[in-house]
């Protein structure tokens, strides 16, 4: 047997617990939030079970087909990726490999493939949980589509999954009005934080200009465009580091240029130890969203004892609410806010102070737990 005949769902020996099939079209190094959302509780999982994960080969520069990293065997299939979505022949395929005994995993944000892990699980007799991460918008050609796909698939995915994971409170409710998801049904388990991330003290900003921080994948719904806009209306001395990439890095730096914004950087992607020095070199933190699950950057900052400014929007009001500072969605309203902080020292402890308590007890392994909880009711 071969190294990728013992990685395969449906072989290999389980150190103990049961066998939990994570399916996510993309996964690390793919930049993205959920992508090391999957990613860390994976890791954390397979301390106790025999955990693999379902992913494609996008966005992962040619690695093998199967790897195990940190004990998760990792399975990247062959795919196109088309309006944004990814799609693999083999997905259903693989997933047929599944068993009684089995939970399915399935992380949603994209299309597709939620709908083909349901019919697998059904022809299985596999139970699947679904994990909720964003209730997308529609953009590109195709984006007219997105509403019709919503109410007469993926509401059925959702309605016929034995359990379903939401972030956060206002998450659930919007499920269960939206696609009539039972409550009894919904779990509540939010993201965590690694303990790389956590600061014990951060000392206030020295003399000299506020190091603000933005982390993401650069794409429509994190709107970045709108930052790049508010930053040409902040008065106060303010240096801004964008960190990450994806379709607009090039269109958001000849923007940036063209606003005359020399006190903005584009790092692009960083990871391990490179990311979490991103967070300890700067002093507060923005998000300019249009939308968020439960932005897993927030509490990264928010573990790194930063001040947070967020735009009110869906997913960041309730995390960054009462904690950080919040600013209507539109630049001059994120403008103010900024110069609010940079000016203040005595705000910018007292949000650093705020941030810390808010990350408080929401470590993967907490997190793991909850979501085993969740494992043990749909076998039960």
């Amino acid at each position: 047997m071969n190294a990728e005949d013992a990685g395969r769902p449906g072989e290999g020996t389980a150190p103990m617990g049961r066998r939990v099939i994570q399916v996510t079209p993309y996964y690390p190094p793919a930049l993205g939030g959920l992508e090391r959302v999957v990613s860390h509780l994976s890791r954390e999982l397979a301390h106790r079970h025999e955990v693999h994960v379902v992913t494609t080969g996008l966005r992962t520069s040619g690695l093998p087909r199967h790897t195990v990293e940190d004990g998760v065997h990792v399975h990247r299939l062959p795919a196109v990726e088309v309006a944004n979505t990814a799609v693999s022949a083999l997905l259903p395929l693989h997933l047929a490999k599944a068993r009684p005994g089995d939970v399915v995993h399935l992380h949603i944000a994209h299309a597709l493939v939620p709908e083909l892990v349901a019919a697998v699980a059904a022809l299985r007799g596999v139970p699947y949980v679904a994990h909720f991460h964003l209730d997308v918008d529609a953009s590109g050609p195709l984006g007219r589509l997105l509403p019709h796909y919503k109410k007469h698939l993926l509401g059925r995915v959702l309605r016929r999954a034995a359990a379903v994971v939401a972030l956060t409170e206002e998450m659930a409710d919007f499920l269960a009005g939206r696609y009539g998801v039972p409550r009894r049904r919904l779990h509540i388990v939010p993201n965590g934080v690694a303990d790389a991330y956590f600061h014990t003290a951060r000392a206030a900003p020295a003399a000299g200009p506020l190091r603000l921080l933005f982390v993401g994948r650069l794409q429509i719904q994190k709107n970045v465009a709108r930052l790049l806009d508010a930053m040409t209306l902040v008065r106060q001395d303010v240096r801004l580091r964008v960190v990450g990439d994806g379709e607009l890095r090039g269109p958001l730096a000849e923007r940036a240029a063209r606003l005359g914004l020399g006190n903005v950087e584009f790092a692009g992607a960083l990871h391990g130890d490179d990311l979490v020095k991103a967070y300890a070199d700067s002093d507060a933190f923005v998000l300019p969203s249009d939308k968020e699950g439960m932005p897993l950057v927030v509490l990264e900052a928010m573990a790194a004892r930063l001040p947070v400014i967020a735009t009110d929007v869906p997913g960041s009001r309730e995390l960054v609410g009462g904690t950080g500072l919040l600013a209507a969605p539109e630049p001059a309203a994120l403008a103010e806010r900024i110069d609010r902080l940079a000016a203040d020292a005595e705000l910018w402890r007292d949000l650093s102070a705020r941030s810390a308590r808010k990350a408080e007890g929401v470590s993967w392994g907490q997190v793991a737990e909850r979501v085993e909880h969740v494992y043990a009711e749909v076998l039960s």
